[in-house]
């Protein structure tokens, strides 16, 4: 039994396959079309889907879409009338798009496609809630899912028992903490759906002095973490920007430009915005937690992507073990739908894998192997090195231990939006400058973005303060006390974007001005060569953690093929490059030759 699930035509575009239960394939339409959160049909992750399977779409038995288009369009057309007449005008903007594909699902499937089989469609909420439980190592969990919106529902949380999913609750539209968190991201001039992540990095530069205004003004929060927003200060169901003029005045002027100079202002809005994001987390967990009972609590929806606010329910919430969906948001769902088709509605049975999950690491997109890559490089003429599997380890270590800076491409490609060192750049993490040179020299992003650490799993407890795995890069930890540097007077007196450069533990390049770190722990069950190279790496150095950072610059989506890579490496300062088992040399690298393939994928001079 053969299940396809699709999300498209709002952000994230995915598709997943799904064989008898088991998880096969999955990725996002934007690595393959190479358009950063492509929100079209995504063709090319299904042909790939498809290819990994060794299937034709005539063997697929069921298609599955992972919302309702119907009850969105609802909701879009009550809401417009509700707003009237302002409202009015984004409907009418809407309307186009939603006539030529939105109301058409089955109609755009079979046509792209050429597809005659059955097509479903499950809720939103029920595709995040089933992406969070079906693969999560538990035989049964409450479950939270927290996004923007779906077809009504912005929040929901149940219990996942068996094959059975049952939603408790839910908080509806317009009230929502990813419409919360996305309206204070356009307010500080970052990209709305996109760029919340920045917002969360920059919060530690700041101070709360805005989350009275927040919780006073913006928001009526209930001890059970439910809450009301007063939409007088948001324009998101009547106008084409997030916020209103109210905003502004209660914030202190207009929105920041897009890419003008960050001020102090910012940081304090991150900040304050962030506290109040993770009380309130802290509150649903807690509500969720007594209402159910369950000991274990699994996590989706885009703002499961909020890291800190995750590792804050691990450490201070009531639940024994939580587990969160590597790719929380809408390509999620393309997989949780697949699940679901399988699971609930066709009823079968599910054994919970135990100790660990079954999303194999979140390692289900495109390989590439070795003939493959040698094929590539000889045919653009490119100098390499080609080591054995014992030599490639001990070879690329003895680099990070330079302080080289390496981009490692092996293996599967990771679903979702985190590098888990299948397509990643890599960097000594006890190098003080590194974090600086890295973003500048290498990701031409800002100075105050942090770096994830990759730890081996077995000495995470001595380096971090975490309980349990983080495999997915989903969980902050602050750093383990006697790996901190004290600070001096006048470090302590240091505020905002000062903060940055100071030397704060044995691992300053991913450790933040608050001490924490976004940890990936890395199991040999998940990715073994990765595992070899920390291994390698703290033997020599003594220290079992690296710097892991996506493979891509900013504004383009993670590198997939051999090709973006090369292209992604050439652009940049980093200094070799790892394909499969052959290791290149900046220095050995000449200009590309006109109608290189590599040239040509990135329009390089």
């Amino acid at each position: 039994m053969t299940i396809l699930g699709i999300s498209c035509f709002y952000h994230d575009s995915a598709a997943a396959l799904v064989r008898d239960g088991a998880i096969v394939a999955a990725a996002q339409e934007e690595r393959f079309s190479r358009k950063k959160h492509d929100a079209g049909f995504p063709t090319h992750a299904i042909e790939y889907c498809l290819r990994e399977a060794s299937l034709t779409m005539a063997e697929v038995d069921y298609v599955v879409f992972y919302d309702k288009p119907l009850m969105k369009f609802e909701r879009i057309l009550q809401t417009s009338l509700a707003f009237a007449p302002a409202g009015i005008r984004p409907f009418m903007m809407a309307i186009p798009l939603w006539m030529k594909e939105k109301l058409w699902i089955p109609s755009v499937i079979r046509k792209n496609l050429s597809y005659d089989g059955p097509v479903l469609f499950t809720e939103h909420h029920e595709s995040h809630a089933a992406s969070a439980f079906f693969p999560s190592p538990f035989e049964s969990a409450a479950f939270l899912t927290i996004d923007g919106v779906g077809e009504w529902a912005t929040t929901t949380f149940g219990v996942g028992r068996g094959n059975t999913i049952d939603i408790h609750s839910e908080l509806n539209f317009p009230h929502s903490l990813g419409l919360l968190y996305s309206a204070f991201t356009y307010f500080t001039g970052f990209k709305v759906n996109s760029a919340e992540y920045k917002v969360m990095g920059l919060a530690p530069y700041g101070e709360p002095v805005y989350v009275r205004a927040i919780l006073d003004h913006l928001i009526d929060l209930k001890p059970d973490g439910s809450f009301r927003m007063d939409m007088r200060y948001f324009n998101y169901c009547a106008g084409l920007t997030m916020t209103s003029p109210a905003f502004d005045a209660l914030f202190d002027g207009p929105p920041r430009i897009p890419e003008s100079p960050l001020t102090q202002r910012e940081m304090n809005l991150a900040r304050s915005l962030q506290e109040v994001t993770e009380e309130i987390m802290l509150r649903m967990a807690r509500h969720v937690h007594a209402v159910t009972g369950e000991k274990h609590l699994v996590l989706a929806g885009g703002v499961a992507l909020n890291c800190v606010g995750n590792g804050r329910i691990l450490r201070e919430g009531p639940f024994e073990r939580i587990w969160i969906q590597p790719a929380s948001g809408d390509a999620g769902g393309a997989l949780g739908a697949a699940l679901s088709v399988w699971h609930s509605y066709l009823g079968h049975p599910r054994t919970a894998g135990g100790a660990r999950d079954t999303q194999k690491g979140s390692y289900l997109g495109p390989s590439f192997g070795d003939q493959e890559i040698e094929a590539f490089l000889t045919s653009e003429g490119i100098p390499f090195e080609r080591l054995t599997r014992g030599t490639l380890a001990p070879a690329v270590a003895e680099l990070l231990a330079r302080e080289q800076v390496v981009g490692w491409f092996q293996g599967r490609m990771e679903f979702g939006p985190r590098a888990l060192g299948a397509r990643s750049i890599l960097g000594d993490a006890r190098s003080p400058a590194m974090q600086a040179v890295m973003n500048v020299k290498i990701k031409f992003r800002e100075s105050f973005r942090p770096f994830a650490p990759s730890v081996l799993a077995e000495r995470a407890s001595e380096w971090f303060g975490l309980a349990g795995e983080s495999p997915y890069m989903l969980l902050v930890a602050p750093v383990a006390e006697e790996r901190r540097r004290p600070m001096t007077p006048d470090e302590d007196r240091l505020f905002g974007i000062d903060k940055l450069n100071i030397v704060r533990s044995e691992i300053p390049a991913v450790t933040h001005v608050d001490y924490s770190a976004r940890v990936q722990t890395v199991h040999p069950d998940d990715n073994p060569l990765y595992h070899e190279l920390l291994c390698e790496f703290e033997r020599l150095t003594g220290c079992p953690v690296i710097i892991n950072t996506s493979f891509n610059v900013r504004g383009e989506p993670i590198v997939c093929r051999p090709e973006e890579a090369y292209a992604c490496f050439m652009r940049t300062n980093m200094d070799y490059l790892v394909l499969g088992s052959f290791l290149l040399a900046k220095s050995a690298q000449e200009p590309a030759k006109e109608g290189s393939a590599w040239q040509k994928e990135y329009e390089l001079d």
